[in-house]
């Protein structure tokens, strides 16, 4: 089989359409690299606008207990109230600078009775057991809080807590714990709250404002599916070359190869002896 007749084979057809398919697979990654870089510039924009915004009225900013979207994450509310510290539970598995430690979540009761959960901020494990050393006192009595809302977390399986833990942030099982109404749509992570107590646990820290390396990931994917396309190539024009071996016009395009290969390693050479001449000249 001579010319180009060979890349119509069943056998390179089926190596084109792997091609195909890896170059496809090649683009959905990186469609999907696209798409992660903008929800983490979403996450971004979503930071910078609301973490420093004035405080609004709960109830205006949440006006059902389950009410909450995605544009409010951080958006800091002010509300008045009363620590349940009999309900007060702590979230574990809360890792913070590389150190294990927990999330103290204490329900705020307001004065029409509904109760929202307040993550009064973050405690290192201790040191002699697996639970915070000491636990700083919530306030007694009336306190105004100020909070950043995030929603609450979902379900994981295969995580289990016992006694005042909770393996994760699940606003419907703090509602049972609490027996009261609860906001079930979103919790907050603790700013401010007055009067202040001596002591309080680590507040949260702002996020970092990184879009993480997914532009330079749905570049590389991109690029694997070209690099496919071109070995594909290379691969069709080596076998050309082999099967076109004793073809006059092949001969001489490969002799016309070897030439410039020839004369390649010869200019390479020639540099070589340059230096290594004004090496050992006299007075150099």
């Amino acid at each position: 089989m001579t010319g180009w007749s060979f890349a119509f084979s069943r056998r390179w057809i089926g190596y084109l359409a792997l091609i195909i398919v890896f170059a496809l697979v090649c683009v959905s990654l990186g469609f999907w690299q696209i798409a992660r870089r903008g929800e983490a510039l979403a996450e971004i924009d979503r930071i910078e606008t609301n973490w420093n915004a004035d405080p609004v009225p709960l109830a205006d900013a949440l006006p059902q207990l389950d009410s909450f979207e995605d544009s409010q994450k951080y958006l800091p509310v002010t509300m008045t109230g009363v620590y349940l510290t009999d309900d007060q539970r702590l979230a574990r598995n809360r890792p913070r600078d590389q150190s294990p430690g927990f999330e103290v979540l204490t329900p705020l009761q307001l004065a029409d009775g509904t109760v929202f959960i307040v993550d009064r901020g973050w405690l290192p494990t201790g040191s002699r057991q697996d639970a915070p050393d000491e636990i700083p006192e919530a306030p007694s009595g009336e306190v105004t809080v100020v909070a950043r809302l995030k929603a609450g977390e979902p379900h994981i399986a295969g995580r289990s807590a016992s006694g005042n833990e909770v393996a994760t942030i699940e606003l419907n099982d703090m509602a049972e714990i609490v027996g009261e109404s609860t906001y079930t749509g979103a919790y907050g992570l603790m700013d401010s709250e007055t009067p202040a107590t001596a002591t309080r646990p680590a507040a949260a820290e702002k996020p970092a404002l990184d879009e993480g390396p997914h532009l330079s990931y749905a570049f590389q994917w991109f690029v694997f599916a070209l690099l496919g396309f071109i070995g594909f190539g290379w691969a069709v024009r080596n076998e050309y070359r082999m099967l076109n071996a004793d073809d006059p016009e092949e001969r001489e395009r490969a002799l016309e190869r070897e030439r410039r290969r020839a004369k390649k390693a010869k200019t390479d050479g020639a540099i070589e002896d340059e230096i290594l001449d004004a090496q050992h000249t006299p007075g150099r």
